[in-house]
């Protein structure tokens, strides 16, 4: 088998540039070379896995006719290393990113609540187990039918009940009493 020559200098310029590009201090750099040397390694596992030919797990064709999966395995393993990697190195520079604009606070923040008391912090915060009673309770009125499903669905109802009423007071009002024909 005889390599293109295009693919082989295409693959050892992306080596070269990729190496170059990752030796600088940039993280944004850094992943630039690091996707450039993926990239070429998938051109060199491409390269060396051999001519076209049959796909082996089709019948009837001769062994000299199948070209060998484990390449194919290999290239797409690579991309999903290469793919990891990647979302890592997006990770780590967004959250340099983010430390650098916070200056010299740094990882720090201050917390909203330090100067409150214990007592102060649960009237602010309700416990869960609060929730879990409130949400309980809804649940339980709903399956009985004696109450609306949410104070929205109360208002709304009271709301129309009380424009239907009007509504049918002002047509009574303007009916005719008497036909005089």
């Amino acid at each position: 088998m005889s390599a293109s020559l295009t693919l082989v200098i295409v693959m050892a310029v992306m080596y070269a540039a990729g190496v170059y590009v990752m030796l600088e201090r940039s993280l944004t750099r850094v992943l630039i070379g690091f996707l450039l040397v993926g990239n070429a390694t998938n051109l060199l596992i491409f390269i060396m896995s051999g001519r076209p030919g049959s796909s082996p797990i089709v019948n009837g064709a001769s062994v000299t006719d199948m070209v060998d999966p484990i390449p194919q395995v290999l290239m797409l393993t690579a991309i999903v290393i290469n793919f990891g990697i990647t979302a890592l190195l997006l990770a780590l520079i967004y959250r340099s990113w983010w430390l650098a604009q916070l200056g010299d606070e740094g990882d720090t923040l201050t917390d909203e609540h330090a100067t409150e008391s214990a007592d102060e912090a649960d009237g602010a915060f309700r416990s869960s187990s609060d929730d879990d009673d409130a949400i309980a309770e809804s649940l339980d009125e709903f399956e009985r039918g004696d109450g609306a499903t949410s104070d929205e669905d109360t208002v709304s109802s009271t709301a129309d009940a009380a424009g239907r009423a009007g509504a049918s007071a002002r047509a009574a009002s303007k009916k005719p009493q008497g036909d005089a024909r």
